[in-house]
């Protein structure tokens, strides 16, 4: 798209490439190189990161809204040229949502430095790597249009989560979290809406690219299918009399929470029994 030519990172897919495989690089020579050491705290760091994402993803969301509804962006479809200066300002803000998966590679990091090498996961690590390489595509050939909705939930989504985990940080505020169980729903809820508005496009099209919106759907379905393998991990499968003497449960469960999901969900887990 012409429209976004010369902006940062997006002239080149080499950049996001190579970011891409450093991420995956830091994660095996970082474990290598916390074996043997003892796990770092970071609970300054992790406080101001997760406040610093939560305020990007609000910043996200309210301008998403606002750009969409000075474009007057049709919800069931909306093409990529129609609505004008709204397009760009929209393409402006979908480039903070590619860059923020950059950032959010520090998820990961911190796990590592941390030594929580439990949570790093197939699905952790697939969905961070996949969303900042999918979204240099979009930024490159749909910066706009229908591909507005799911940065706009996902943005809403962040804001509960990551404000979640940097409040965990500070002792003294967790018997105030009562929200950590709905975001493993809220995130479900996000995708299957995310899919739905989607497939909306296809069945009653606007000029959207057929294409984009059949990979999109696909990519979206397979976070559906893990995220409810997780779910039905976490929540349906009652353990076994053996893994239940031999596990206490504040270690697997916590407040009705996987600690699989922490992995999932690029945040905040800590180790002490809640208070």
């Amino acid at each position: 798209d012409t429209r976004v030519r010369g902006w940062f990172l997006l002239d080149s897919y080499l950049p996001t490439f190579f970011l891409t495989g450093a991420y995956l690089l830091c994660i095996w020579l970082g474990n290598k190189f916390m074996k043997n050491r003892p796990p770092f705290s970071l609970k300054a760091h992790l406080i101001v990161y997760n406040l610093g994402i939560t305020l990007l993803s609000l910043y996200m969301l309210i301008e998403l809204i606002l750009a969409t509804w000075e474009g007057g962006y049709n919800l069931q479809c909306q093409n990529l040229h129609s609505a004008g200066e709204a397009d760009i300002r929209v393409a402006k803000v979908l480039w903070w949502y590619y860059f923020s998966k950059v950032i959010e590679f520090m998820d990961t990091i911190f796990f590592v430095l941390r030594k929580k090498t439990s949570q790093i996961t197939f699905l952790h690590v697939y969905h961070h790597a996949t969303m900042f390489n999918i979204w240099w595509c979009v930024l490159n050939w749909i910066p706009c249009g229908q591909s507005f909705f799911g940065p706009t939930l996902n943005s809403f989504i962040h804001v509960l989560m990551y404000s979640y985990y940097g409040l965990s940080v500070i002792p003294s505020m967790r018997k105030y979290l009562w929200w950590k169980k709905y975001l493993t729903q809220a995130q479900l809820i996000q995708f299957l809406l995310t899919i739905v508005h989607t497939l909306s496009a296809a069945v009653k099209p606007c000029g959207f690219p057929f294409g984009c919106l059949m990979f999109q759907s696909s990519y979206m379905a397979t976070l559906v299918i893990l995220f409810i393998n997780f779910y039905i991990k976490t929540y349906r499968r009652a353990p076994s009399r053996t893994a239940t003497k031999e596990t206490p449960a504040t270690t697997e469960i916590k407040n009705g929470f996987h600690k699989d999901y922490f992995a999932a969900a690029n945040g905040f887990l800590n180790n002490k029994k809640v208070q």
